[in-house]
């Protein structure tokens, strides 16, 4: 064998007791796990676990794996898969009229904006860009990903590319052309299609259009994960409706940052779990992933009222910049609590600016905003490039929701921002030593199940996320003792303890808590036909 790693108590991922065991690795995949192998080297791994790789079912890397070679973000957590293309926006399918207001939209999230060279945006189709990311970062000459990536088609990209930014259900021939561009990606290799119900376009679609969207991903084997419609006011009318739409395109559904914020949902999680259990029991084939922190992050523009970003980004500055139109949307924040907030009215105090497009906005990082005024003028000074935190997150609905039998672990992580959200580098590390070890919510087992063999199944990888013969060797060693993440909200770029080693396909990416130079992540694609 090529590895042997000897000793470790091995948490299979399948949620059944650790044993110790030998674990030996040939040609990047598990050749045996036994009471004692020999092989060409042998890593003691006495006092670690050896667990699966763990997958991120919410990741917001779609660039940052095209312009960060090295990705120790998240190699450093155990992460070797990464689900991108999420709520609804990303740069795939686009045509050039599109690709550059995407650009500009998610530029707070990803980088990527005008002006942004880093990354050469050589691709139009679902197939393309997952071609670029197997090229590598610096092209054909270092071909890899330093972890592995799969994909899900936009729904708001694709209605983009259909109607526009236009307020309106879509024409026969609309629903058309955006099966058709589903079908496409789906055939191309993405996983499944997302949706951003309060990112426009995409919250623009009425339910039967997505439901007939959903049809087409049904009918290649994929699912659907939709960041619906509130997470606020209204969110367990969102969670009913996000899981009636399954059941009636025959869609397998994965509920996106599936969070109960705001006051208003303070200690209603037992709501959401007996909503998510009465589906379960009627057929329904649900998973949702969530993030073990209380604070959100978005982009400061995605708390507007969906009619002022009718027309696009450049539309939208054209509304701030007109005062009354701006007093409107002052309103609609500040009174009503427009849908762009999740119907809730805004609360300033709990908006901190985590990041900007222009750097020379940057005192603006790390502060409170004070009022909508505030916000409109970074919004136009930054060319709604800033990204936020949103602290309005409840302790006691996050322990419930992680603890439900259909929950796996995702990021969110937005990578991008002076200041980004600590579960960006932190969330796996933080469950195992926060969550696990320190609070008891999840038992060991239990949460490598969650983050490994659970995440697997939804994506329907028959060779990934257990310790077995025969299946990739895409694992991680960490320490039960120490494993933590070191992110916080005041430095959340420092990396986790108790993380030693990670390997994707047999290869160290990871090595003594060191970032190696392997890139040996490839695109992780479908291949099931319509």
């Amino acid at each position: 064998m090529d590895l042997v790693i000897r000793g470790a108590l091995v948490v299979d991922g399948s949620g059944a007791p650790g044993r110790h065991a030998d674990v030996g690795l040939a040609g990047g995949r598990i050749a045996a796990v036994a009471p004692r192998l020999t092989g060409r080297t042998v890593l003691d791994a006495g006092g670690l676990v050896l667990a699966p790789g763990f997958v991120d079912m919410h990741a917001h890397s779609d660039l940052a794996l095209l312009r960060d070679p090295a990705h120790t973000a998240k190699a450093a957590q155990g992460v070797t898969l990464e689900v991108i293309g999420q709520d609804g926006l990303s740069y795939a399918p686009v045509d050039d009229r599109t690709l550059g207001a995407l650009r500009s939209q998610i530029a707070g999230w990803n980088g990527g904006g005008p002006g942004d060279d880093a990354v050469a945006f050589d691709w139009r189709t679902v197939g393309e860009y997952l071609d670029r990311l197997d090229r590598g970062p610096d092209g054909p000459s270092s071909p890899g990903l330093a972890v592995n990536a799969a994909y899900l088609v936009p729904q708001g990209t694709v209605r983009m590319l259909a109607l526009g930014w236009e307020d309106r259900p879509a024409t026969d021939g609309e629903l058309a052309h955006m099966k058709r561009l589903v079908a496409e990606g789906m055939e191309q290799g993405a996983v499944g299609m997302s949706s951003g119900l309060t990112y426009t376009p995409g919250m623009y679609a009425p339910t039967a259009e997505l439901t007939e969207l959903c049809r087409v991903v049904a009918a290649y084997g994929g699912y659907y994960c939709p960041h619906h419609r509130s997470y606020g006011a209204g969110a367990l009318d969102a969670y009913a409706e996000m899981l009636g739409l399954a059941r009636d395109a025959g869609c397998a559904l994965h509920l996106a940052h599936a969070t109960l914020n705001f006051d208003v949902n303070a200690g209603r999680a037992a709501e959401l779990t007996a909503l998510l259990d009465r589906a379960l029991a009627e057929g329904v084939d649900v998973t949702l992933d969530t993030y073990p922190y209380l604070a959100g992050c978005t982009t400061l523009g995605a708390l507007l009222p969906s009619w002022a970003a009718v027309g696009g980004p450049e539309a939208t500055l054209a509304r701030l910049r007109d005062a009354d139109t701006a007093a409107r949307i002052r309103h609609a924040l500040d009174v009503e609590g427009s849908d762009g907030s999740h119907g809730v009215p805004m609360d300033w105090s709990t908006i901190e600016v985590s990041g900007t497009g222009d750097p020379a906005l940057g005192h603006w990082v790390g502060r409170r905003l004070p009022d909508f005024e505030a916000a409109r003028r970074l919004l136009l000074d930054d060319r709604l490039a800033t990204t936020i935190l949103q602290h309005v997150g409840h302790e006691e609905n996050v322990r419930a929701i992680m603890a439900h039998p259909a929950h796996t672990g995702g990021s969110d992580g937005i990578l991008h921002g002076a200041k980004p959200h600590p579960r960006a580098y932190g969330t796996f590390p933080h469950y195992l030593g926060h969550y696990v070890r320190e609070l008891g919510v999840l038992t060991l087992e239990e949460c490598v199940h969650h983050l490994t063999a659970r995440p697997a199944a939804r994506l329907r990888l028959p060779d990934r996320g257990l310790v077995r013969e025969g299946y990739v060797a895409d694992l991680v060693l960490f320490d039960p003792a120490t494993v933590a993440s070191g992110a916080t909200y005041d430095a959340p770029r420092r990396g986790p303890t108790g993380v030693p080693y990670v390997l994707v396909a047999g290869e160290f990416v990871i090595r003594e808590g060191r970032r190696t130079d392997a890139v040996p992540g490839r695109t992780i694609r479908s291949g099931r036909r319509g």
